[in-house]
């Protein structure tokens, strides 16, 4: 493979614009993810992360610009228009339904029939297949998720996601509710997905979880996308400093610094 390979795009945000009423959520956004990348999101309290998220998935409409999938302009005027392109999200809420088997929730919306009649033992196959593929542990598929842990819940919802999610797999704070163990865990699966090549987008608040799981990482701030980089050319501290806004305050003044001396020297 040539050194100046360049992977195809799966998602291609351009000029992307939400408003509000008169809140302005995305202001100009502009991002291309390559197939197989694993995107870290990350942004103080209502940088506009969910916002993004929710308008790739469908949840909301973009106010202008557009979203590309494999170099298509697409249509993702509603959750069911992303899911028709492959594009699965797993919010911190999880989506699932208690009284249901794991199953059941694999392929809730989707339920596999032959002359109108429920091919339940084809989901529960296939399901188990699925969670052995991806390595998740949690209980066969016939198991009710009422009678899961925390963790195994999020686990059964990421594995949906990935099941389906045949272009891109959205996760909103996906930890947030769980604790060291159940976290630990979460972040193995989402370890698993990188290798498998599957292209995911993590929102998180958590720098720690961002760095072992993710190979770059976009800050927004004020709606506004600040930073594009690759974790390896950056630190945690110099994200956070992205996040605060410290970072830009810092060049704003080296440029202000400089322009003086620059000006002082020619006269």
């Amino acid at each position: 493979m040539s050194e100046n390979y360049v992977p195809e795009p799966i998602l291609e945000v351009r000029n992307l614009q939400k408003w509000f009423g008169g809140l302005h959520a995305l202001d100009d956004i502009s991002l291309s993810i390559a197939r197989g990348e694993s995107i870290g999101l990350v942004g103080d309290n209502g940088a506009g992360k969910s916002t993004l998220l929710k308008t790739i998935s469908g949840v909301h409409e973009p106010s202008s610009g557009s979203i590309a999938l494999q170099g298509v302009t697409v249509s993702l005027d509603s959750p069911a228009a992303a899911r028709r392109h492959g594009v699965e999200t797993v919010y911190q809420d999880l989506a699932l339904i208690g009284r249901f088997t794991i199953a059941e929730n694999f392929f809730l919306g989707r339920e596999l029939r032959s002359f109108g009649i429920l091919r339940k033992k084809h989901m529960r196959t296939e399901t188990d297949d699925a969670l052995a593929r991806l390595d998740v542990r949690v209980p066969f598929a016939n198991r009710k998720v009422s009678k899961m842990s925390g963790g195994q819940r999020q686990a059964v919802a990421i594995a949906r996601g990935a099941y389906w999610g045949r272009s891109l797999l959205l996760l909103d704070e996906p930890t947030a509710a769980l604790g060291v163990r159940e976290s630990a865990e979460v972040l193995r699966l989402l370890g698993g997905l990188k290798e498998r090549g599957l292209t995911t987008i993590l929102v998180t608040h958590n720098i720690d979880h961002l760095w072992s799981v993710c190979d770059r990482i976009l800050v927004l701030r004020r709606g506004r996308l600040v930073a594009d980089v690759k974790k390896s050319e950056v630190t945690p501290g110099e994200v956070v400093g992205h996040i605060t806004g410290a970072t830009e305050a810092a060049i704003s003044i080296d440029a202000t610094h400089l322009g003086t001396h620059t000006h002082r020297s020619v006269s």
